[in-house]
């Protein structure tokens, strides 16, 4: 399939408590998805007597199956196990052109709808389980060393695998060479239909078979190499100095031929016994061609030099995998589990939730969980990125905080993997190992690591034209002699010289070396990057758009007014907004009856709430003694028939509006019983984060908000924003940014990943902050912030553009070399010159992807710790936290 086609997806289309395709939630999930950069059309399909479908269009070169599921997910439809989605691992990094060719055979196959190899070794297939033979894909898996074993139904009873197992247990390559993936329905959030697990290596992977195999293990080819360069120098030294007996300097070049030509010799035999005539028999076939002329020095030079190239590139892209799968090690593979007074050390995979387990001074945490026992400060850079420890305290109901683990406040919250302070802490697991943060975080990246950038897809597109024409070239070159006055063998010489000149190595690794270390860079330091889209799109943009509770606030609203109408007792005001709102878990309905209980006199009567329902974007309705209560925006009342605003509270509540509090009616029945105010302040870092981007070149902040527009103008002022939109509804939200992108190209979206779903859909990126525990701000979001840390955008934004720049830098490299040496090598220029030049290239790339891992932190410049290193250094304080997982589409 090539990747330029459009797309028709037809899914069912399950939605909970949903039967009717007019709802507005499928509306609602209708506009997540329309608009969305590459899907071309999304609608409901519906057929008498079937249940309605979703039908989607979308062009596979910008937007995976994998991120559409995501989407979906995202907002409650699932989609069934009508697809499979495979994600494994190659025993070790690929050269560039075979990931590219193994995606090409996968592809192919009928059912298949994408499939990516990338060169650090990770393999993701989507394919839809009725039209694909499983054998088939067993077949092209295998031949990378990895087997496929039908171990689903352990799998279903069985998912606590921990960390060592799926794509995290393919990787850890420090322990076994052991290959996995996963297999599985897209079923519910977090649940495996399937998942096929791979063993051990049996042998040889697609002609790559020796970057774990030869006497010096992984490091073969490179020593190989090195030998090589050393009886090329030696010979020619000895040659030039005329010393020693006249046969050791040939010697040395056929030794140069045998140490260099070893691995690419393999790999173009495989090549062509799988019918393929690809870049390394080029460099054979010129390599042989220089020998058939004598010049063994140059030949030998050039077995040389590509065979260091590979090695290279075998190491860049190792070095950006092993930053990565570093994170699978972070957790322990024992707890000690605590059954009532008893203590006993068990597996984590054996860790159910509900279990407690004591975590003592210092040690890492084996599980995500609530604190229910002793208070400790805890390290969460290895999933956060933040490195000044979290102090944590017991929740008051760990049963009941676990049911809602994403809403848990992070002093009571604990993830697998961070590091335990001095003191001790019983917690209660909230989720299985397979399914912590730190897992999902890992399985993402895997699926990440195996997408191709839009600079790379074009460098694809590029290669296939480009390699016919120079073959076509070289074919008439060494013609020449039948033209010009010359000997076959000059022609023959020149022909092998372009050969080597117009090989665009370089190119082929050029952009995939960089986006894995920026990826990689990125997790480091608590950002989760999925994939090489992403990153270069966050690098090119000028405009972001920011959610503002919890974004550019810090998410905690307090009750700061409350002013009750003529006639009205506080004290009744009061208890009916406390009955109302302790149904909510909305930020500001927690701010509401925090505040209220603080303010209510001893002995005030009790107020029972009924049938308590949210009004999108506008409040909440609740039944009181019979009658019917709103706590509401005033606009609400400008809606409803005979419920006009008082003057006395329209005045109170524009006094209130103006100092940038938010503003709440309340009202029962026909009564207006008076206006409350909240206000949440500013975070601390914003007003800095928003001069960090602008530095870096972002010439838009512009805050979307439910909130009215002059709460929205308080804040874009005192944070330093171009533009504020308020009074927005979320459907009017996704509006604003398809605006943006309509008028400015390129826009960012930054929320919670929560209500902010559908606009960060919408948004060229979208990146939602304080990911870390929430299922959804993982799933929606294109860039997850991984803690509640507003100063880790501006870092995500300058690597992503410094990313951006080496790949551009790569490519002028790249092509410019090929450009000078191919008119050079036709007029004249020797083939070891064109050698050196051209896998000299490769090398520069390769080095200048690999600075990428040394990005420094925006938010520390002189630290740098995160998620693969685990370290325990302390970068600065979260300016602010909240809860994650719990705005309604109101704030």
């Amino acid at each position: 399939m090539e990747q330029s086609e459009r797309v028709r997806l037809e899914l069912p289309l399950i939605l909970p408590e949903v039967d009717d395709s007019h709802d507005p939630c499928i509306g609602r999930l209708v506009s997540l998805l329309n608009g969305r950069p590459g899907v071309e059309r999304v609608h409901i399909k519906t057929q008498a007597g079937s249940p309605p479908l979703l039908c989607l269009h979308y062009d596979p070169s910008v937007i995976t199956v994998s991120r559409l599921r995501e989407l979906v997910s995202a907002v409650g439809a699932q989609l069934t196990d009508k697809f499979a989605h495979y994600v494994g691992c190659a025993p070790s990094p690929l050269h560039s052109r075979s990931a590219r060719l193994f995606s090409q055979r996968l592809r192919q196959i009928p059912g298949v709808l994408e499939a990516e190899v990338s060169a650090s070794g990770r393999i993701r297939v989507e394919y839809e389980r009725a039209a694909v033979a499983r054998t088939r894909l067993e077949e092209l898996v295998s031949s990378l060393g990895t087997e496929l074993t039908d171990a689903g139904a352990a799998m279903d009873h069985d998912h606590g695998r921990g960390y060592k197992s799926g794509v995290e247990h393919a990787c850890d390559q420090k322990h076994d060479r052991g290959h996995a993936g996963h297999d599985h329905a897209h079923e519910q959030k977090g649940a495996h239909a399937g998942h096929t697990h791979a063993h051990e290596d049996k042998g040889g992977h697609a002609g790559h078979s020796h970057a774990h195999g030869g006497v010096f293990g992984e490091h073969t080819e490179l020593i190989f190499a090195v030998i090589a360069g050393v009886c090329v120098l030696t010979g020619w030294l000895l040659d030039r100095a005329n010393a020693g007996p006249d046969w050791l300097p040939q010697a040395l070049y056929v030794g140069a031929y045998l140490f260099g030509g070893y691995f690419t010799g393999k790999e173009a035999l495989e090549n062509l016994l799988a019918r393929r005539f690809e870049i390394d028999t080029l460099m054979l076939v010129a390599a042989a061609g220089a020998a058939a002329l004598g010049n063994w020095a140059e030949g030998g030079l050039l077995l040389f030099l590509f065979s260091l190239g590979h090695s290279l590139e075998h190491f860049a892209m190792g070095r950006a995998r092993q930053a990565i799968e570093a994170l699978a090690k972070l957790a322990p593979e024992t707890a000690v589990r605590k059954r009532g007074e008893e203590l006993e050390e068990v597996p984590v995979a054996s860790l159910a939730p509900g279990d407690v387990v004591l975590v003592k001074p210092n040690e890492r945490l084996p599980a995500d969980g609530v604190v229910v026992k002793g208070t400790s400060s805890v390290n969460q850079a290895p999933v956060t990125g933040e490195s000044i420890p979290v102090d944590k305290s017991p929740a008051r109901d760990g049963a009941g905080a676990i049911a809602a683990f994403d809403r848990v406040d992070a002093a009571n919250r604990v993830f697998a993997g961070t590091i335990n302070g001095a003191g001790a802490m019983e917690v209660m697991v909230a989720r299985l190992a397979s399914q912590s943060t730190m897992a999902r975080v890992v399985q993402m990246v895997a699926e990440a690591e195996a997408q191709r950038s839009p600079t790379q897809q074009f460098t694809d597109k590029f290669e296939r034209v480009f390699v016919p024409v120079i073959l076509a070239l070289v074919a008439l070159l060494m013609l020449a002699f039948l033209v010009i006055d010359e000997p076959f063998s000059a022609s023959f010489y020149r022909a092998m010289a372009v050969l080597v000149a117009a090989s665009p190595c370089a190119l082929a690794i050029s952009v995939p070396s960089a986006v894995l270390s920026g990826v990689a860079r990125a997790g480091r330091s608590g950002v989760l990057v999925k994939g090489g889209g992403p990153l270069e799109n966050l690098g090119s943009l000028n405009s972001i758009a920011f959610d503002k509770t919890g974004t550019l606030t810090e998410g905690r609203p307090k009750l700061t007014d409350m002013i009750p109408a003529s006639g009205v007792n506080e004290d009744e005001l009061l208890a009916l907004v406390v009955a109302v709102e302790s149904h909510s878990d909305h930020p500001l309905a927690s701010a509401l009856v925090k505040g209220g209980r603080d303010r209510l006199k001893p002995g005030t009567a009790a107020v029972r709430a009924e049938d308590v329902r949210g009004l999108t974007g506008r409040g909440v309705q609740a039944s009181v003694d019979g009658e019917t209560v709103y706590i509401a925006k005033p606009v609400l009342f400008s809606e409803l028939d005979g419920m006009r605003l008082p003057s006395e509270l329209a005045d109170a509540n524009e006094k209130l509006v103006q100092s940038g509090r938010t503003t709440m009616i309340v009202t029962k029945g026909s009564r207006f019983l008076g206006v409350i105010g909240v206000m949440d302040t500013p975070r601390a870092a914003a007003p800095g984060v928003m001069a960090q981007l602008r530095e870096l070149g972002i010439e838009r902040l512009v805050m979307i908000s439910g909130d009215n527009q002059q709460v929205a103008d308080a804040i874009a002022r005192t944070v330093g924003l171009t533009e504020a939109r308020g009074d927005l509804m979320p459907e009017q939200k996704v509006e604003t940014i398809k605006a943006l992108r309509e008028r400015h190209g390129k826009v960012a979206m930054v929320g919670d990943g929560v209500n902010d779903a559908p606009a960060m859909a919408n948004a060229t990126v979208g990146i939602a902050m304080g990911a870390a525990g929430s299922d959804v701000a993982l799933e929606a979001a294109d860039v997850a912030l991984m803690s509640d840390d507003l100063s880790q955008l501006p870092f995500a934004v300058g690597l992503s553009r410094r990313t951006r720049r080496v790949i551009k830098q790569n490519l002028w490299v790249s092509l410019g070399v090929v450009a000078v040496l191919i008119p050079a090598t036709i007029f004249g220029l020797n083939i070891g010159t064109a050698v050196l030049f051209h896998e000299g290239s490769t090398v520069l790339v390769v080095i200048n992807a690999l600075r990428l891992l040394a990005y420094p932190d925006v938010a520390s410049r002189s630290v740098d710790t995160g998620v693969a290193a685990g370290l325990d250094e302390k970068p600065p304080q979260s300016p602010g936290r909240r809860d994650i997982g719990s705005k309604e589409a109101s704030s």
